[in-house]
């Protein structure tokens, strides 16, 4: 008898366990028609029908749901070898996610420390996107902004930074001022930036208790990189978390219009990936406890920031 057809083995297996056609279709970044061919191919190999279609429904046969079953447990040990076997046999290179914040203002000034330490230990940089979720079959670490720590297995979660804001603007914008404490109106008349919405500016003028107006104006930036180089040229004043923008303060780049945060329900979190081959664990377990140690020091005093 003739072995039976993998892929169609496979998409079985995905319509099963995801519940429905188009959902398998897009994990397997397939065409739903795709999916339905093969699943056809599969019955036809079986000699027997897997599925009842009850009007726009398909509901798994009894004989199906079992075989679903034992298909997940195989096709999910098979990918889990196959994922050792490239651990072991790929090279050591730790790959880091990292969201744009994190990277630019604490991450890539702060590499070269790491490397120095640990020379041994090659790094690949690459961006994680807020929002998205992380592949730690290909990531072995990452730096994300999260309200709570990450509910995947094997992956360690540590509150990293804290993701409290402050105002923040150019000295030239803070002179403005005139050593005056700032209240809502000053503020926008100063010129407000906005980090995605206004949510951020609504939620820190009521924290401090002034009257919130109905209607806010200022150019809205989509990504806080965007929000913080805004700050830098001087164009107003940005709510920014003020562990991603110390160093700023710190070379007075940027002047603290407040030392009162607001709380975002958010902090910067790093996810170590557990349970990788050996030696690559060691290696994560090194740069996790190197960025734990590493994240209150300050930058040295000659060291730009990004």
């Amino acid at each position: 008898m003739a072995q039976p057809p993998l892929n169609a083995l496979r998409a079985f297996e995905a319509v099963a366990r995801l519940g429905s056609f188009k959902a398998a279709a897009d994990a397997l970044f397939v065409t739903q028609s795709a999916i339905s061919h093969q699943v056809r191919n599969f019955e036809s190999w079986l000699g027997a029908p897997l599925f009842e279609r009850v009007g726009n429904r398909t509901l798994l046969l009894p004989h199906a749901r079992e075989l679903a079953q034992s298909l997940s447990v195989s096709l999910g040990e098979i990918d889990a070898a196959c994922q050792r076997a490239h651990a072991s046999n790929a090279d050591q290179t730790l790959v880091i996610a990292a969201i744009p914040s994190v990277a630019m203002c604490w991450l890539i000034p702060r590499l070269s420390r790491f490397k120095a330490a640990h020379p041994e230990i090659g790094t690949r940089i690459i961006y994680a996107m807020h929002g998205r979720d992380i592949d730690f079959r290909d990531v072995h670490l990452a730096f994300g902004f999260a309200q709570s720590p990450l509910p995947v297995p094997n992956v360690q979660s540590d509150v990293f930074l804290s993701g409290d804001s402050i105002p923040v603007c150019s000295p030239a914008v803070s002179r403005r001022m005139k050593g005056a404490r700032p209240d809502a109106a000053a503020l926008i008349a100063m010129g407000l930036l906005h980090d995605a919405d206004t949510s951020g500016w609504i939620r820190w003028l009521g924290h401090m208790g002034f009257d919130v107006p109905d209607t806010m104006s200022g150019p809205t930036f989509e990504d806080f990189n965007l929000l913080r180089t805004a700050a830098l040229s001087g164009q107003g004043v940005a709510l920014c978390a003020l562990d991603m923008v110390r160093p700023d303060i710190a070379s007075g780049t940027l002047v603290a219009l407040s030392d009162d945060p607001v709380r975002s329900g958010f902090d910067y979190y790093l996810f170590a990936k557990l349970a990788a081959a050996t030696p690559m664990q060691k290696h994560i377990d090194t740069f996790r406890n190197w960025a734990l140690a590493e994240r209150d020091l300050p930058l040295a005093p000659h060291q730009p920031q990004l």
